[in-house]
């Protein structure tokens, strides 16, 4: 035993949970290192609470993980406190038994993960067997539960996570993906149900599934990472701390109640943001990016907000208010800016953009090939393609066909690790021209000039920048505009007009120039141009 305790305390080279692959971008295994990174900034946090107090050497701690897959947040925190209770518990076996049987719980979420868990924290798939680190263990799970939940149908939806009943009722030859953490109207009834104890956790800490395959697909598929942080802070624990995808930041399927509560909550004491593509976890697509948090239960104030970009800070955190916005602006640096914008209390252009479908038309649809044989032809944009439709036909917006109007795609951005462009070249669409859902009609006119003069504004770095302080994804929709202003268009708006008007330092135009690329200036937006191509 002694042999077998030594052994699984070691350093690991390699480390096999760098190594395994994830099963998908929903359910992504945390690598080791940014776990502990995790935990060193929980770490610091309870020291300050505590005084300079280690909280690895504090033997009456308890730790949860509730969406436990590789148990690498379990098999860290064991590491650490083995290591911190050496002096207070010098007997190594006496002291992981300890560990493990009275302080690391967690909760696997599919049969698979669970038996990985175990055999990351208890060195055996039986936390009861010959080969496992632990000897206090009578039940073949130990501290690690997992048992197959299923889903509650109500009208072909779960209640607790909305999951699809045409998708995921498969029988019991597949995983249902129902997890028991969040498939409870009692949180703390059902803790107690699990680990047959009335348990009262100082940490929970961990990395959830992000959303169910459950027919939707990449950032339209619905989120349930929030089902998790919400469940565990209805535990009250000390500290709760969690990485996410970071689109509930700014966006999200959703998300809008999550944001706002997180946001508002001043027990939020720490943000850790890593917005560059497969930065936080290499060879994870996680469009917008991923961050982690630190909850504290005691805690009422300005959360401290970090950038992590390849891999070093930004800048030094800093201390803000989170709810100053509707969203969460990312980046520091991007605050006063936007301060100096909305101190003028002007209009917005998400009043002025269109919602999606302008005219009624979703992206798939295609008109005639000509006009020929149309009554009344009118040109559809229709996919980067030109095709025609019956005036007859377009039965939304219809007073907007005879009007000069400004298109923008709806959908902008590339499979880069870097967004720099945020918009996509501005359309001008004459009178007698409609579109599909591919494009939002950003603002119809009496004029060419006006219209003009408004695609001139919108490819100014200066929009492109506060477009991105609400853009999480590649979905460019009217919300994203919120914080643009609606200014006169009898003017020809450039950079420079706009940052003298909002009067912005060198340092804050070298860092909106930082952050966008500037538009090729021969895109010039005269009808159809290079964007569609005639069918």
């Amino acid at each position: 035993m002694s042999v077998q305790a030594s052994f699984a305390m070691r350093g690991r080279n390699p480390d096999v949970l760098s190594c395994i692959a994830n099963l998908s971008n929903d359910e992504v295994f945390t690598p080791p290192e940014f776990a502990n990174r995790m935990l060193d900034t929980l770490s610091a946090a309870w020291a300050a609470d505590h005084n300079g107090a280690n909280i690895w050497a504090d033997k009456t701690v308890t730790f949860l993980d509730p969406c436990t897959k590789s148990g690498v947040f379990l098999r860290e925190i064991t590491s650490r406190l083995t290591k911190g209770l050496e002096a207070e518990m010098p007997d190594l076996n006496e002291r992981v038994d300890h560990i493990l049987t009275k302080q690391v719980f967690g909760i696997g979420i599919t049969y698979l993960t669970s038996l990985l868990a175990r055999r990351s924290v208890y060195c055996s798939k039986h936390a009861n067997g010959p080969h496992s680190i632990a000897n206090g263990f009578t039940g073949d799970g130990g501290n690690i539960w997992f048992e197959r939940t299923e889903h509650t149908w109500v009208e072909g939806k779960c209640i607790y996570c909305r999951a699809s009943q045409r998708t995921l009722d498969r029988g019991e030859g597949l995983e249902s993906h129902a997890y028991a953490f969040i498939h409870t109207n009692n949180i703390k009834a059902r803790v107690t149900e699990l680990f047959g104890d009335d348990m009262q956790f100082d940490v929970i800490i961990g990395n959830p599934p992000y959303q169910l395959d459950d027919g939707g697909f990449g950032t339209s598929a619905a989120p349930i990472y929030q089902l998790f942080v919400e469940k565990a802070l209805e535990l009250d624990p000390r500290y709760a701390v969690f990485v996410t995808p970071s689109r509930w930041m700014a966006g999200g399927k959703g998300l809008d109640k999550y944001r706002e509560s997180m946001l508002s909550d001043k027990g939020m004491r720490r943000i850790v943001d890593y917005p560059k593509l497969y930065e936080g976890f290499p060879g994870v697509k996680i469009r917008g990016g991923i961050s982690y948090f630190l909850w504290e239960r005691e805690y009422n104030g300005p959360c401290e907000v970090q950038t992590i970009w390849d891999g070093q800070p930004t800048g030094p955190a800093v201390a803000r208010y989170l709810d100053e916005f509707d969203v969460l602006v990312r980046r520091n640096e991007a605050v006063p800016i936007l301060q100096k914008v909305r101190a003028k209390k002007e209009q917005t252009l998400d009043k002025r953009v269109s919602r999606r479908k302008p005219f009624g038309f979703a992206t798939n649809f295609r008109g005639k090939p000509s006009p020929a044989g149309l009554k009344n032809p009118v040109k559809l944009f229709a996919n980067q393609r030109l095709t025609w439709i019956d005036r007859k036909d377009i039965a939304i917006n219809p007073e907007w066909i005879d009007q000069w109007k400004v298109l923008m795609t709806a959908v902008q951005g590339t499979s880069a690790a870097v967004e720099t462009k945020f918009l996509s070249k501005p359309i001008i669409a004459e009178p007698g021209m409609a579109c599909t859902e591919t494009y939002l009609v950003a603002g119809h006119f009496d004029n060419e000039k006006e219209a003009a003069n408004y695609a001139q504004y919108l490819r100014t770095r200066f929009v492109r920048f506060l477009v991105s302080l609400r853009k999480a994804t590649q979905h460019a929709t009217r919300d994203v505009y919120t914080f643009v202003p609606d200014l006169p268009l009898g003017t020809e708006w450039t950079d420079a007009k706009l940052y003298k008007r909002y009067g912005l330092t060198k340092e804050e135009i070298a860092f909106i120039e930082s952050q966008v690329a500037e538009h090729n200036p021969d895109m010039v937006d005269e009808g159809l141009s290079d964007e569609v191509e005639d069918e």
